[in-house]
């Protein structure tokens, strides 16, 4: 594995290494001990899009490996592919660093990057994927669920980056997956065809929130609203009313099924307050683990 760019690309193996590895590698630094494997090595962080989770993450993991973060906003470079070419920028970064990742509007960004750099790139976000946060996603349900074969995770809302990343993983690592959302904003047949190319009947589309969630370990829901849709706010809140996950529709999960949301979360919207704070919600658990991920990931790509 050179990059790290859609789950899609990864065979099951290699998910399943970076498990492993995430999970060792949380154990080692929740002991007090520290893995220095990327001493002297360098990552270029480049952002498109601002972030809380990403940016942190990634930034004390890399540091945490003993290697050295260095974040790029928008603005210190012209934006990527504006002031220059994305593969001259992918050349030149090669050689200067040792790794490269990217948070970016088009998935295309990432590949194009991936496809002249020769270090790793990784994909820290796009509209079309955002694979770091569903191998965080799967980690953190192996612990509360106690496994992934057979896992079932029911997905409320916009059938988005996350949605198709969750998707692929599910296909790939033997979960269920039934996204469930309003006329319009289903996940795209491509992506579906996919992930049930590689497990058949893994992934399904439903349009009734609470059929989706009646057997599900875990309801996961997103922002209807991402980065780049403000224009569409109060159209695309009215289109999703009754996808809310709240006490009712919980109600009609199992009492023990787990609440995730990969954050921000706009409470009252996508999510109720007290969804959100309820003990079965464990999205502040599931954010820690994009931490453990990420180092994982930085030491396999890097080290």
């Amino acid at each position: 594995m050179k990059d790290f760019l859609c789950i899609h690309d990864c065979s099951a193996e290699q998910l399943r290494d970076l498990l492993d590895e995430s999970s060792s590698l949380k154990k080692l630094y929740k002991s007090g001990q520290r893995d220095l494997c990327l001493a002297g090595k360098t990552l270029a962080m480049l952002f498109e899009k601002p972030s809380l989770r990403t940016r942190i993450s990634f930034q004390v993991a890399m540091t945490d490996l003993g290697g050295s973060p260095i974040y790029v906003k928008p603005e210190d470079i012209g934006g990527i592919g504006k002031r220059e070419p994305i593969k001259d920028m992918a050349r030149v970064l090669s050689r200067y660093v040792d790794g490269i990742m990217a948070r970016t509007f088009e998935h295309s960004s990432v590949t194009e990057l991936a496809q002249f750099a020769t270090v790793p790139v990784i994909n820290a976000l796009t509209d079309w994927s955002h694979p770091c946060q569903a191998m965080a996603d799967v980690l953190t349900i192996a612990e509360h669920v106690g496994r992934i074969e057979g896992a079932k995770i029911a997905f409320v809302g916009d059938g988005n980056n996350v949605a198709r990343s969750l998707a692929f993983a599910s296909a790939k690592l033997g979960m269920k997956m039934v996204v469930a959302s309003p006329p319009g904003y289903e996940l795209d047949t491509e992506s579906i065809e996919m992930a049930n190319g590689v497990t058949p009947d893994s992934v399904r589309r439903t349009g009734d929130p609470k059929a989706a969630v009646s057997d599900a370990n875990i309801v996961y829901t997103d922002t209807w609203v991402s980065m780049g849709q403000e224009d569409e706010k109060q159209k695309r809140r009215a289109d999703f009313a009754g996808f809310e996950v709240n006490a009712e529709l919980v109600a009609a999960a199992p009492a023990d099924v787990k609440i995730m949301h990969c954050l921000p979360a706009y409470r009252g919207f996508e999510i109720s307050d007290e969804v959100a704070e309820s003990e079965n919600s464990i999205m502040f658990d599931q954010a820690e683990n994009r931490l453990h991920f990420q180092r994982a990931l930085l030491k396999k790509l890097l080290s």
